[in-house]
């Protein structure tokens, strides 16, 4: 079709193309392509375009020529099809919970393979699930006490609760995440992590979803004194308070699936979307209200401080602006959104700051630490 070898051909011929292959291509890909036809008013078609469409790399210049196009989707809504086996209907219930446009909804509808399929998430979550479970059931029997373990003095003892006495101690800054306050601490973030996380993995893919998770449970939580080790929210906000539990992890990943709601409200399609907002919102305010009570409630064993609550924080700032970036470009490369570098660059020089301040600050300001556990 392209006899000059110009990289363009009309779309004329890449109509009869297609009429030539249609048995060979799902409706809804047709759909997509005759759009990119029809969005070319000049035309022609560029090979490269085709291309980027074929292997799901679409940049916003063409997400918004296909948009702009003259050529309005003809068939019916994906939610209204017929029909469907167990596995279409949960897929297509995963694209209404997380996709905005009905023109990508029906792209990764056709394009989902689950292959492979939302490991990062479970994964992470059933190694969590794994070592806190054992973890908080030994802690029970030890301590004689399930609940608001945390508040125990033998409770920070545990080898892996990040604690600002002990920064040097540099597993501490990761291991703090298999801890928890106690079993609601617990049983909101794994309930949270799959609910929310393993659907977004599904549609975003776990290299994605696992940066907005990794970004926010670093940005929220410990952190050491070497450069590689940055200590960031807490250990700049709180300085004197220990960590436990994966809340910056999740609480980025909600922030960011309930922002990109809130942005994309009229096309958000999922079933009574405001009341699971709400209750999404009230959830995640009781366990932060939680957090904020425990903090400043007077210790029953000073000076031992209560952990912090500024994972939460953390968290909730890198989902407002990393991941809503994230979850807002569906199968666009992110290295041509300008908000993406704009973010990035201020969550490094957030991290650089962080790791000088926790290099420096402790000694600077002379800061009075609780006894180590």
């Amino acid at each position: 079709f392209d006899t000059g070898s110009t990289g363009y051909i009309s779309t004329g011929k890449f109509r009869t193309l297609l009429e030539s292959h249609s048995s060979k291509l799902d409706p809804h890909k047709k759909e997509v392509l005759l759009a990119l036809a029809d969005s070319h008013a000049d035309g022609q078609i560029c090979y490269q375009d085709f291309v980027n469409l074929m292997s799901n790399k679409r940049s916003n210049s063409f997400r918004q020529a296909i948009l702009q196009g003259n050529r309005r989707l003809s068939s019916k809504a994906l939610l209204e099809e017929k029909g469907l086996s167990l596995s279409q209907r949960l897929i297509r219930h995963v694209a209404y919970e997380t996709l905005p446009r009905e023109i990508d909804r029906k792209w990764y509808y056709d394009s989902y393979t689950c292959c492979p399929p939302p490991w990062f998430m479970i994964t992470v979550t059933l190694m969590e699930a794994r070592t806190r479970v054992a973890l908080f059931l030994a802690s029970g029997v030890l301590l004689d006490q399930f609940v608001l373990q945390v508040t125990h003095p033998r409770y920070l003892k545990n080898s892996l609760v990040y604690h600002p006495q002990l920064r040097a101690q540099a597993w501490r800054y990761v291991t703090y995440i298999f801890m928890h306050a106690g079993v609601e601490h617990l049983g909101l973030n794994v309930v949270l992590q799959l609910l929310v996380g393993v659907p977004l993995e599904m549609v975003h893919g776990a290299t994605r979803i696992g940066l907005i998770y990794v970004a926010g449970v670093v940005a929220g939580g410990g952190g050491g004194p070497l450069p590689k080790e940055g200590s960031l929210a807490v250990s700049v906000a709180d300085m004197t308070a220990p960590v436990v539990g994966s809340s910056g992890g999740v609480y980025a990943l909600v922030s960011a699936h309930l922002a990109n709601i809130v942005m994309n409200w009229s096309g958000m399609k999922c079933q009574l979307k405001l009341l699971r907002m709400a209750v999404a919102l009230i959830c995640m305010s009781m366990e932060f209200g939680r957090a904020v009570w425990l903090r400043f409630h007077p210790s029953a064993y000073p000076p031992c401080p209560h952990p912090s609550f500024v994972a939460h924080l953390g968290g909730v700032a890198v989902g407002i602006t990393l991941g809503v970036v994230v979850l807002r470009n569906y199968e666009q490369r992110l290295q041509d959104q300008s908000l993406w570098w704009i973010f990035v660059t201020m969550y490094t020089i957030f991290v650089l700051f962080a790791v000088f301040w926790n290099i420096f600050a402790y000694t600077l300001l002379d800061l009075k630490l609780p006894p180590p556990p």
